[in-house]
């Protein structure tokens, strides 16, 4: 019998993230170079503090329409704090995660460590892979 595949096997590894001190300008232009709809948010020492969406982005944007102005750190529009997914962790679980939330991706984690992330579509070519 084969071991279940897991969300290691599937994730994207060490993923581009942020600094919580980014200015919020960047990491939109951040976001939209790479094509990607979100990003982790790390401290110095590389611990996980807050995830930035495109969603949180909007908050952003909003407020600047109001103030005329747009600007800010990643920290002040970052959700927080953030669920993650263990590497270990099988990718029928991992599906399971995605449909009782409506999060489009998940940071992922290795003894308290990021180590990856893992999207709705990693997860879709998971199960291909895996049939």
């Amino acid at each position: 019998m084969s071991k279940p595949a897991t969300v290691a096997a599937y994730m994207t590894p060490d993923p581009f993230t942020f600094a919580p001190d980014t200015e919020v300008t960047r990491a939109v232009s951040a976001l939209l170079k790479r094509r990607i709809s979100g990003a982790p948010v790390i401290d110095d020492g590389g611990r996980l503090i807050g995830m930035l969406t495109a969603k949180d982005c909007f908050r952003a944007v909003l407020h600047a329409s109001y103030h005329q102005e747009l600007g800010g750190m990643v920290a002040d529009y970052m959700s927080a704090p953030v669920e993650t997914l263990d590497a270990d962790l099988g990718i029928v679980a991992a599906a399971e995660r995605f449909l009782a939330v409506p999060h489009r991706r998940f940071p992922v984690t290795s003894e308290g460590r990021l180590v990856g992330i893992l999207t709705r579509l990693d997860l879709l070519r998971a199960f291909e892979a895996e049939r």
